[in-house]
């Protein structure tokens, strides 16, 4: 098998992070915000005027160009040239941030921190709480750790101003949604007013979570999907094990080998879950591999988002890839992947283990842990490779996930410039650098990869560098950042709903048909979202 070098490491998860939002079941702009502005008008509109050309395009006055397919081929408008409409909001506009407001507080403020982590995670964290608290006497940090990021947003949403935090963490799929709620201080006023330097942060760390020109939350544990493969299994199929698949067709190829050489019944394993590696989070990030958009407006980043564009020649080769994968018995499901283990632990599966699995880059201090303490009976943590997620494209690149910090409205100013205090000291480079290099997480910023320990962990055990330089590949134009969509949970579970018709037929499933439908319920749930908002 004749590949071309790239970058290489080795691990599997006893648990992976759990990403997700309103549990409830209501859409995150019913959970309790209040009406706020409507968004800006959509570009590449037709309402708004243009013609339709010969070749079946239609430019709009604006000079988008989008295309229609018809019969049974995809019918969604693919943007290809989005225009710009939306205007950044100036930042003597924002509501301001009173950084300075410690100054003249009558004693130590506390401020609640709500986060929603899992496994070992919360051991590091608290680590790094109990050594801020140490750092200073003018603010009490306490933490409250909600188990997921579900829990995190459906009682923010739900409870009353007084009953809510001072600081939280959100997940990157509450960005739209949270910024145009009214709920929250912009982080961009406290940046400017403090002078606060953000040059060293990775450009689509901090776009992630920006919104109309404006920062709104401040990155803090960036995470991206990475492939986990058994070194040993790669080795017993005559494959090299430091030249894992990065491709669909080298995916497929490996997993043929693997399968053939009877190591293993299947290659990859797969699930139908809502924010999985393989789920309905990852088209986003293999649209982006395949140079789509996944949403129109340039992935919602040039103006407000009014439709995807699931079943675009993008999204059915995607689909198509999947089933054939499954239907060739390449690959095995493990369903709606519950709790956000059963994917990795399939490769634990001591009677038919899966070899390769896509799951969050955030489990690799766990996932060393638990592999170190016997999870697999004969492996230890330096026979599993961690490497870029294979996709349709041979960049190895991949979008940003993980969450960011954000300030609730509604607090005192004491307790704003206390929760602003806690958020400079946690986005630190010395911070980050504990931080990545007890957990797996990506340094949200250059310099703290010059700073120990996470400086010897790079040199000594690569697989932790791994998903820090899929980002830096990914770069920060429109189609390849991370599509910011106001009801972006629900239209996760729209392709993760998709994803299990197909799977529950691999082989006679009507793909296209699936994504069709798929697409018209997601730009309805989108238009309905634009509507209240």
């Amino acid at each position: 098998m004749m590949r071309r070098t790239r970058l290489r490491a080795g691990i599997v998860v006893a648990g992976a992070l759990a990403v997700a939002a309103c549990g409830s079941g209501r859409s995150i702009n019913e959970a309790g915000f209040d009406p706020i502005a409507p968004a800006p008008p959509a570009a590449a509109d037709q309402s708004a005027g243009g013609d339709t050309n010969a070749d079946g395009t239609y430019t709009s006055t604006d000079g988008a160009t989008t295309t229609e397919a018809t019969g049974d081929s995809p019918t969604s408008t693919v943007e290809t040239t989005p225009a710009p409409t939306t205007t950044a909001v100036p930042v003597e506009e924002l509501e301001p941030c009173p950084v300075d407001a410690l100054d003249n507080a009558d004693g130590p403020v506390e401020v609640t921190m709500w986060f929603g982590l899992s496994g070992d995670l919360p051991d590091v964290l608290n680590a790094l709480a109990a050594e801020y608290n140490a750092s200073q006497d003018r603010v009490v940090l306490n933490l409250e750790n909600q188990t997921d990021y579900e829990a995190v947003v459906d009682k923010f949403t739900q409870f009353g101003v007084n009953e809510r935090p001072e600081l939280l963490i959100s997940p990157e799929f509450t960005t739209q949604a949270f910024a145009q709620s009214g709920q929250f201080v912009p982080l961009e006023s406290c940046i400017n007013t403090a002078g606060y330097d953000t040059s060293t942060f990775l450009t689509g760390a901090l776009s992630a979570y920006s919104f109309s020109g404006n920062q709104w939350g401040l990155p803090f544990n960036a995470s991206n999907p990475v492939l986990y493969y058994n070194r040993v299994l790669f080795e017993a199929a005559g494959l090299d094990p430091d030249d894992p698949p990065l491709t669909f067709d080298e995916l497929r190829e490996t997993s043929q080998v693997l399968v053939d050489s009877g190591v293993a019944a299947n290659g990859f394993v797969v699930d139908n879950a809502r924010d999985s590696g393989t789920g309905g989070a990852a088209f986003e990030q293999w649209f982006a591999r395949s140079g789509a958009f996944f949403a129109d407006n340039g992935n919602g980043r040039l103006a407000p988002a009014t439709g995807v564009n699931l079943n675009d020649p993008a999204g059915v080769e995607i689909m198509t890839f999947l089933a054939d994968m499954l239907a060739s018995a390449l690959s095995v499901s493990v369903g709606d992947n519950a709790g956000g283990q059963a994917v990795l632990l399939k490769l634990a599966d001591g009677e038919n283990p899966a070899v390769m699995a896509v799951e969050t880059s955030a489990a690799l201090g766990t996932v060393k842990a638990a592999l170190d303490a016997g999870l697999i009976p004969g492996i230890g943590s330096d026979d599993i490779g961690v490497a870029p997620m294979p996709g349709p494209s041979d960049m190895a690149a991949a979008q940003i996930g993980g969450g960011s910090f954000w300030i609730p409205a509604g607090k005192s100013d004491e307790q704003i410039a206390a929760a602003w205090d806690v958020v400079q000291f946690m986005v630190s480079a010395q911070s980050q650098s504990s931080w990545a290099d007890g957990t797996g997480y990506v340094p949200v910023r250059t310099d703290a990869l010059d700073l120990e320990p996470l400086a010897t962990t790079y040199v000594d055990d690569p697989r932790f560098r791994v998903a820090y330089d899929q980002l830096l590949t990914a770069g920060d134009e429109p189609v390849a950042s991370r599509p910011i969509l106001g009801p972006q949970r629900e239209i996760r579970q729209v392709v993760a709903d998709a994803i299990a018709r197909v799977y529950a037929d691999p082989a006679g499933a009507d793909i296209i048909a699936i994504l069709n439908e798929a697409d018209a319920e997601a730009d309805a749930i989108i238009t309905n979202y634009n509507r209240l908002n």
